[in-house]
């Protein structure tokens, strides 16, 4: 897997990241810590060096997950986690700095994130200044080698980027979850900034694994998705059934064609979830497609039949 530089800094990461929200255990059902640990692995031997994490992820229970995974490779990985929006005042961001490296076991995080910009979910709004002066003092302090930014819009990012140097923004974005590319791309492009893509198969609604009325185990958070409301199940079966041909057409599932796309996009690596290693592999094997200006065309159009139909907001879940 050929690896591509994290916007300005000197790191490389794999196109696909090995996203781990579900190795936290909480909002999703039926999630095995040994299951996890040897997915994190898979991912590993599959080429995918770089790994996405966040302290919110059951309250640290991922990151311990991950710390487990790559015991003994440390150096071979990119480890990428976040802050949450609660913790985002100027001493708070120094202990959830200091609590994520216990948590992962290192004394260096690669890339650190704000998860959500402040004010997100009732918390503090805190200015951009002071969570980014906490964080450039961590980066001098060696304690993380760059910054990044998930959740923000054009003008969030745009006031982070005036405080210093952040070399990714983490946003929702697939064929079927597309505002990002009116808002804040553009300025990505502009200003050299990785687009780190999550959610790059829907989730999972890419994949045509959830047939209309599936019913998710309760506490999984995807029964609270917007795409997931009946209002938009027949337009998505229609455009998971129009995707089918173009799909065997590569010898490839409905969701490595959706890491595709993504891929596809200027500057734009794909994070991308998995529960056990067999899916991790079949993830790992979507770097290979290569889509056609003509796949791309119809993938642009019949992912339109369903982004159409949704509003700017950009946040994926009624909560």
């Amino acid at each position: 897997m050929e690896l591509c530089r994290l916007g300005s800094s000197d790191i490389w990461i794999s196109p696909i990241i090995m996203g781990t929200w579900q190795a936290g255990r909480d909002m999703w059902a039926d999630i095995e810590d040994q299951e996890s640990v040897r997915a994190i692995q898979a991912a590993l031997d599959a080429g995918i060096t770089t790994i996405d994490t966040a302290s919110a992820y059951g309250k640290g229970h991922s990151e311990q997950i991950v710390a487990k995974a790559v015991k003994g490779v440390r150096q071979e990985v990119v480890l990428a986690t976040k802050v949450f929006a609660n913790d985002l005042a100027r001493d708070r961001v120094s202990a959830a700095c200091h609590r994520s490296l216990r948590h992962l076991q290192t004394d260096y995080i690669d890339l650190y994130q704000i998860h959500w910009p402040a004010g997100s979910f009732g918390t503090a709004r805190v200015p951009i200044e002071e969570t980014m002066e906490a964080l450039n003092a961590l980066k001098a302090q060696g304690k993380i080698r760059a910054i990044g930014v998930s959740n923000f819009s054009r003008e969030q990012l745009a006031a982070a980027l005036a405080c210093g140097e952040v070399v990714s923004l983490q946003p929702p974005y697939s064929l079927f979850w597309r505002q990002v590319e009116t808002d804040a791309a553009p300025l990505c492009r502009e200003k050299g900034v990785s687009i780190l893509a999550y959610s790059p198969m829907a989730q999972g609604l890419l994949t045509g694994k959830f047939a209309p009325g599936h019913q998710f185990a309760p506490g999984d958070h995807r029964r609270a998705h917007r795409l997931l409301q009946p209002e938009h199940a027949a337009r998505i079966q229609a455009a998971l059934d129009a995707l089918r041909p173009l799909a065997a057409r590569h010898a490839a599932t409905l969701g490595q064609l959706a890491l595709a796309w993504v891929l596809s996009r200027p500057n734009t690596c794909a994070i991308a979830g998995a529960r056990n290693a067999a899916q991790v592999r079949e993830n790992a094997q979507a770097s290979a497609i290569r889509l056609s200006p003509e796949d791309l065309e119809d993938m642009e159009r019949i992912g339109r039949t369903v982004t159409d139909a949704l509003d700017d907001n950009p946040v994926q879940w009624q909560w």
